[in-house]
């Protein structure tokens, strides 16, 4: 039996004939297709190069452990409580303008007394140099402080008024000094306010002015600083330092000004405040200098 040998069989797609067509497939517009890669082992991924030695950096130097712990617990509040600042106030309103207001038209409507307690109860006890009084409003205390039924309250209000020194021209333009001295004069409850506003009134240049040329002053002056002890006594001396001192020329006569020392001898020899003597030696000093005081070893002056 013979038996027949077939010829091998080459396979029909190789792997460079595979390789061939898929690339004809997948870039048909290649004239001929690129030669195989050779295979070779993955290229490794580079490496970050090594700084040199002298470059090399140093740790920064660990903080303090208090530093680190307030800025730690600083970070975090900022972090877990914002912070919040608090909401810019309004600007603080001046309540003077509505009070004068409202106390003129007490005023204007014929009660004074409403117009006073309310005045009294809302002024600042210790003078608001904003609190400018307008004329109407000075006007109608200044009247009140002529009528003996309110001038208590009238006198307490004009001092108040008058501890802001804006308010001082003002009140001497109403006619105040007057009607204070009148004040003085009946000896009423409001003699010590009224002179205490007098005193006020004097530190300008109008006040002092308006004393000295009232003829009604030194007669009130001197019966106060006879009568009265305390404040109303020194304020009573100072007046009539104003009225002496200074510029001043008036005071009457030799006997208006015989009369005025003895009264001021007299309270400083008693009961008189530190303010009182010290006021009461700057206007016996001031007569003597300008020659109005013969008889002063008969006062151990």
């Amino acid at each position: 039996m013979k038996h027949h040998h077939h010829p091998k069989l080459k396979p029909l797609f190789s792997c460079g004939m595979f390789r061939q067509c898929t690339q004809t497939v997948l870039s048909p517009t290649s004239s001929s297709p690129p030669p195989p890669p050779p295979l070779s082992a993955p290229s490794p991924l580079p490496s970050a190069p090594s700084p040199p030695p002298s470059a090399t950096p140093h740790p920064p130097p660990l903080p303090s452990s208090s530093s680190s712990s307030s800025s730690t617990s600083q970070s975090f509040t900022q972090w877990r409580f914002p912070l919040q600042h608090p909401p810019s106030s309004p600007p603080p309103q001046n309540p003077s303008s509505d009070l004068f207001q409202s106390a003129d038209l007490h005023f204007r409507s014929g009660a004074p007394g409403p117009a006073l307690r309310l005045l009294d109860r809302s002024l600042v006890p210790d003078g608001d140099p904003s609190a400018a009084c307008p004329p109407a409003v000075m006007a109608s205390v200044v009247a009140a402080l002529r009528d003996h039924s309110t001038s208590r309250a009238a006198a307490r209000v004009l001092l108040t008024l008058l501890l802001a020194e804006g308010n001082r021209r003002l009140a001497v333009e109403a006619g105040a000094v007057a009607a204070a001295l009148e004040a003085v004069s009946a000896g009423d409850a409001a003699a010590e306010r009224a002179l205490a506003a007098i005193e006020l009134m004097c530190t300008t240049a109008e006040g002092a002015a308006e004393l000295r040329g009232n003829d009604m002053a030194v007669p009130a002056l001197v019966e106060a600083v006879g009568k009265m002890a305390g404040r109303g006594r020194e304020s009573a001396i100072g007046a009539l330092a104003v009225v002496y001192g200074g510029g001043g020329g008036g005071g009457g006569d030799d006997a208006a000004v015989a009369a005025v020392a003895r009264a001021v001898v007299l309270a400083m020899q008693g009961e008189c405040s530190a303010r009182g003597r010290r006021k009461g030696g700057q206007l016996l000093k001031a007569l003597r200098e300008k020659g109005r005081l013969d008889f002063a070893d008969d006062f151990g002056i």
